[in-house]
């Protein structure tokens, strides 16, 4: 029997699909890959056609102590949100998945509703309650907001590989007279290793990225690498703004890929290993 050919309608329906796909992917990419070009040219006035190809705006970037020091407030930030968001997260994806208590489903709705909302609403909400309570905005606040935005995707994907590890191994430890605790250090948690390195990049890239709720939450005089850019905008659109806007795509960027071929690497060896 021959092999049913589509009508024309249906190739005229894919090509149409593949247009628009290919018209998608155009709007996505084109400012980003613009931004990348433009930060190598010569000319202090951002725009096509390039003068020539020159490296300085990389280096007033690093001679700019305020670009500094907002890389480094970014960096430290992230680094902290990552950590405690995945420590946070591991627990809590564990004792949704492997337990039942009173109370789970609306553990379970409080701790991803932060990721089914705009940001400005937590942001907004996070600032009201500080100001009803007289505080000031400080970097606690600022982390602990960064925390509450990241937590969920970190439980997400941990609930995800928990549900895929078999209880059969935790019990076997079990009934051999293992404490609960030595059972998930020696058992669950090995194989919660990619997940945990998944949620903790994940974690760390909403950190660094994250702009609108940065804006309610830092103290004043402090900038994050995104506002820092904001406030540069302020001012003028030059080329030193697009290198550092090409630093933040490859950091935000570049550490998932280098996360994910180490994830890959790791999984090689344990296949090798077994």
């Amino acid at each position: 029997m021959r092999k049913a050919r589509p009508n024309k309608e249906g190739r005229w329906a894919w090509r149409l699909t593949g247009f628009v796909t290919l018209c998608v992917y155009i709007f996505m990419f084109a400012p980003i890959v613009a931004t990348v070009i433009l930060s190598f040219n010569a000319s202090m006035f951002g725009g096509f056609p390039m003068t020539g190809f020159s490296l300085q705006w990389y280096g007033k970037l690093m001679a700019n102590e305020q670009v500094l020091a907002a890389f480094r407030t970014s960096l430290w930030i992230a680094l902290v949100t990552a950590a405690a968001t995945t420590a946070i997260g591991v627990v809590t994806a564990f004792a949704l998945v492997r337990f039942e208590f009173p109370g789970k489903q609306v553990l379970s709705t409080l701790v991803i509703l932060p990721a089914l909302v705009p940001e400005t609403i937590p942001g907004v909400g996070l600032l009201v309650l500080i100001k009803a309570f007289d505080q000031p905005r400080t970097l606690l606040v600022l982390v602990l907001g960064h925390i509450l935005l990241a937590v969920p995707y970190v439980v997400l994907i941990t609930q995800a590989r928990m549900v895929g590890i078999r209880r059969v191994y935790e019990e076997a430890a079990l009934s051999l007279g293992a404490p609960r605790f030595s059972s998930f250090r020696e058992i669950t948690l090995p194989l919660l290793v990619p997940a945990i390195v998944a949620g903790a990049l994940l974690a760390f890239t909403i950190s660094f990225d994250n702009t609108s709720a940065s804006l309610f939450w830092r103290p004043a005089g402090v900038e994050t690498m995104p506002t820092q850019i904001l406030s540069m905008l302020k001012i003028s659109i030059s080329p030193e703004i697009n290198a550092l806007g090409t630093v933040m795509i490859l950091v935000t960027v570049g550490i998932p890929l280098i996360g994910g071929l180490f994830l890959r690497s790791l999984t090689r060896f344990r296949i090798k290993a077994t």
